[in-house]
C-alpha cells in the first residue's frame, strides 16, 4: 500500500511533465509554422524581389509561382502508385490553405436590404466573396480531396510493385523507354488478378472526372484572361501570314475533316506539334481582332467576310481540342504563357495555377495506372493462351490474400455507381453518368464526332472539354 502511495506522485509528475513537454513541442511547432507563413507571405509581398528594390514581379504572378512550386515540391515525388507520405500531405494541406486564403479577401459589392429599428427597409451595398471563387475555390477543394483520397486507396493493393532505375536490367524486365526515369513497374509473370485489374479501372473513372473538370475551370479562367498588347504586337496581320500557306489552305478548304487535316502535318515532334499549336493560336486571335474591325481603317481589318472568319476560327479550335487529346503531354503555348505573366487579377491568377496544378496530379495517377495495366498486358502475352485460361478460373493468386481483395473492394474510393459529378452535386446529362466506356472509346467517339466535313457546330470551351477525356499537359507544371 506504502509503495503505491508512494509511486502515485511520481506518476502525476511524470504525466506532469509529459504534458509540459508535449505543449512546449505543440508551442514550438506552433512557432516555427508561424514564421513558415511571415517567410511565404513576405517573399509575395516583396513580389519574389529579395533585395527590397521594387522590381519584383506582380502579386498576382507571385502567388501563381507560389502554388506552382509547392505542387512541384511535394508531388514530384509522386512516381509510384502509393499512399503519399503523411508529412508531404500535411504540408500540402496546411500551405495551400495559406495560400487560398488570400481568396477570402476579394470580395464585390452587392445589394442587400437593411431593416432598420423601425422597422422600414432601407436597401445597402455588402460585400462578398466574388462570384467565380465562391463556384471554384469550393470545387477545386473537393477535386483536391478526391485525388488524396484515391492515392490512398493503392495502400492494400500488394500484386504489383516497383523496381528501382538503378537495378540491374535483368531484375528490371521490360521497360517503357518513354518513360525511363521511373521506376519500373513489375507484376506477377502470369498478369494481375482480375480483381486487381478491376479495381485499377474503377480509379481510372473518378481520376478521368477529376482530370476533365479541372481542365474545364482551368481552360475558363484562362479565357477569362486578358490578351497582352505585347502579344498582339508580335503576330502578323494576317492568318495566313501566321499559318503558312499551306497550313492555311488546308483549314480554308470548303469541305474540312480535321483528323484529316492532322494526318497530314508532321507532329513526329513534341517541338513540331507545340509549334503547330502556336500558329493556330495565333491565327485564332487574329482572325478575332479582324472581325471586331470591319471599317477598313484598321491594320486589323479584311476583306474576307466575318462569316468565313468565325467558320475558320471554329475548325481551328477544333483542331486545338484535337491536338490536346492526341498530344496530352504539350507545354504551354506562347499565349498561356504571356496571359499568366501578364495577368494582373490575383483572383484569376490562383483559380488558373490551382486547376493547374490539380490537372497535372491527375494526369501522374492516370499514367501511373496505365503504367502498371502496361505491365500486365506484357505479361499477359508472354504466357500461352492455355495458362492464360487456366489462370483466369482459378481463385485469387497467392500474390494477394483474400484478406486484401476484400479491403480493395471495400476500399473508399472504388464506388462504380456515384462519379464526381453526383459528389460535387453537379447537373449532368443522365446519358454521360450512365456511360460506362473506356477511356480509349470515348477517345474514338469524340474523333467520329469531329469528323463531321460540314459547318461545324460552336461548342464552348467547357462543353468541348466535357465531351472529352483530355489528358493534363504534364510538361506544363
Amino acid at each position: 500500500m506504502e509503495r503505491s502511495l508512494s509511486r502515485s506522485p511520481v506518476s502525476r509528475l511524470s504525466k506532469d511533465k509529459d504534458g509540459a513537454t508535449s505543449d512546449i513541442n505543440k508551442k514550438g511547432r506552433q512557432v516555427s509554422d508561424m514564421d513558415l507563413m511571415k517567410e511565404r507571405f513576405s517573399k509575395l509581398l516583396v513580389g519574389e524581389d529579395m533585395s527590397g528594390g521594387g522590381k519584383g514581379v506582380s502579386s498576382a504572378l507571385a502567388l501563381s509561382n507560389a502554388i506552382t512550386n509547392l505542387a512541384a515540391s511535394v508531388f514530384g515525388e509522386q512516381s509510384k502508385l502509393e499512399p503519399m507520405s503523411p508529412e508531404r500531405k500535411a504540408r500540402w494541406k496546411k500551405e495551400i490553405d495559406w495560400l487560398l486564403s488570400v481568396t477570402d479577401y476579394i470580395v464585390e459589392l452587392v445589394p442587400s436590404v437593411q431593416k432598420s429599428k423601425d422597422g422600414t427597409n432601407m436597401e445597402i451595398m455588402v460585400t462578398q466573396q466574388r462570384k467565380d471563387l465562391v463556384m471554384n475555390i469550393p470545387a477545386l477543394r473537393k477535386l483536391d480531396a478526391m485525388l488524396l483520397g484515391i492515392l490512398d486507396n493503392f495502400e492494400y493493393q500488394h500484386e504489383f510493385w516497383y523496381v528501382s532505375k538503378d537495378a540491374e536490367e535483368s531484375e528490371k524486365g521490360a521497360q517503357r523507354n518513354d518513360k525511363w526515369w521511373l521506376p519500373t513497374v513489375k507484376v506477377p509473370p502470369t498478369g494481375l488478378s482480375e480483381e486487381s485489374r478491376q479495381f485499377l479501372q474503377k480509379q481510372k473513372e473518378p481520376v478521368n472526372q477529376v482530370l476533365k473538370a479541372s481542365m474545364a475551370i482551368n481552360a475558363q479562367v484562362l479565357s477569362d484572361m486578358e490578351i497582352p498588347d505585347n502579344y498582339i504586337e508580335s503576330l502578323p496581320k494576317n492568318g495566313r501570314a501566321s499559318l503558312g500557306d499551306s497550313i492555311y489552305k488546308s483549314i480554308t478548304v470548303e469541305f474540312f475533316d480535321p483528323t484529316q487535316f492532322l494526318s497530314t502535318m508532321d507532329l513526329s515532334s513534341e517541338h513540331k506539334v507545340l509549334d503547330l499549336k502556336n500558329r493556330i493560336e495565333a491565327s485564332i486571335v487574329i482572325w478575332r481582332r479582324k472581325m471586331h474591325h470591319k471599317d477598313g481603317k484598321s491594320g486589323w481589318s479584311s476583306a474576307v467576310s466575318s462569316e468565313k472568319r468565325e467558320l475558320f476560327e471554329e475548325r481551328a479550335e477544333t483542331i486545338l481540342l484535337l491536338l490536346k487529346q492526341k498530344f496530352p503531354g504539350l507545354p504551354q503555348s506562347s499565349l498561356d504563357i504571356s496571359k499568366i505573366q501578364d495577368n494582373k487579377d490575383v483572383g484569376l491568377s490562383i483559380l488558373e495555377s490551382y486547376s493547374r496544378v490539380l490537372e497535372s496530379l491527375a494526369n501522374t495517377v492516370m499514367s501511373r495506372i496505365d503504367d502498371v495495366l502496361y505491365a500486365d498486358s506484357l505479361a499477359l502475352e508472354s504466357v500461352s493462351p492455355e495458362t492464360t485460361s487456366k489462370e483466369s478460373m482459378d481463385s485469387t493468386p497467392s500474390s494477394i490474400g483474400e484478406e486484401d481483395v476484400e479491403k480493395l473492394k471495400s476500399a473508399p474510393g472504388t464506388p462504380s455507381s456515384m462519379t464526381l459529378f453526383d459528389f460535387m452535386g453537379w447537373n449532368l446529362d443522365p446519358q454521360e453518368t450512365d456511360n460506362k466506356k473506356s477511356y480509349s472509346d470515348n477517345n474514338l467517339e469524340e474523333e467520329k464526332i469531329m469528323t463531321k466535313p460540314s459547318h461545324i457546330k460552336k461548342f464552348s470551351y467547357i462543353d468541348k472539354i466535357e465531351m472529352s477525356g483530355l489528358r493534363s499537359p504534364t510538361a506544363r507544371h
